[in-house]
């Protein structure tokens, strides 16, 4: 009877300290482009590669559709930055953060700001402020948060009609988040966040032949980043939308290579 105890005891011990040893001592945290929810399709296929490896960590953004710019870009870092703290507390040794789009924008200003991490994965960066500062219809508005917020209003609603790849949307938004994210100087500038970034870390970029940021644009602003011999620049076939899943392979096989083991 005691030898039957005994293997029931064990069988339940062993299970749980096999668990603990098998916990991915990496972490990714993905991000989904503007308008976009964490169970983003066209981050599906990175998530699938990724997953048996790492431990994957999707976040909803303040640019999700359901949240359309609900709180100012800082305090998305906040949201970032939490999401870092708590793979760090589960036993995470390397973590990298990206995303696709604006997502990969938020990598970018991510370690220009706060650069606790090992690496970022910048896929289809999008969210270019300063250019959408030429349309009259943004410029107007955008200049207006910043009279707003200088005097002390940002908490006034205006209304925006935002861009994402040739579609508009009627967005009603608080002028402080309208500043954070369409000030063509401010975090979602993504040459200036290359520019600042606080350490070199090795970088995954995937851009597709057919984005609109292929060539020299995209170019200008992985090179603005600091060097680091693991640093990949890829170009793909594939659109905005379908980069990630285009990449996923390679992607794959360059965390295998930098993670901790």
């Amino acid at each position: 009877m005691r030898s039957l105890l005994l293997v029931l005891l064990l069988a339940l011990i062993l299970p749980a300290r096999a668990a603990v040893v098998s916990q991915p001592t990496c972490g990714i945290i993905l991000m989904h482009g503007k308008w976009g929810m964490p169970q983003s399709p066209y981050l599906k296929p990175v998530v699938e590669k990724l997953s048996p490896d790492c431990r994957v960590v999707l976040l909803e953004m303040p640019w999700s559709r359901k949240r359309l710019y609900d709180k100012p870009y800082r305090d998305a870092l906040h949201q970032i930055k939490a999401a870092v703290d708590s793979l760090r507390q589960s036993g995470a040794q390397w973590i990298a953060v990206g995303g696709q789009s604006f997502g990969a924008n938020a990598a970018l200003a991510y370690m220009a700001q706060v650069g606790d991490v090992d690496a970022i994965i910048p896929l289809a960066p999008g969210h270019v402020p300063e250019t959408f500062y030429r349309d009259s219809d943004i410029s107007r508005v955008v200049d207006e948060s910043s009279r707003l917020v200088q005097s002390g209003k940002g908490d006034t609603l205006l209304e925006l009609n935002d861009m994402n790849q040739g579609r508009r949307q009627s967005l009603k938004l608080t002028a402080e988040a309208l500043w954070s994210y369409f000030n063509p100087q401010g975090l979602g500038n993504m040459s200036l966040s290359a520019q600042h970034s606080k350490k070199a870390v090795p970088v995954f970029w995937a851009i597709g032949n057919l984005d609109p940021l292929y060539g020299s644009v995209s170019e200008e602003i992985y090179r603005r980043l600091p060097a680091d011999p693991g640093s990949v620049y890829l170009e793909v076939r594939a659109d905005h939308a379908t980069t990630p899943e285009a990449a996923a392979e390679a992607l794959g096989k360059w965390v295998a290579a930098r993670k901790v083991r």
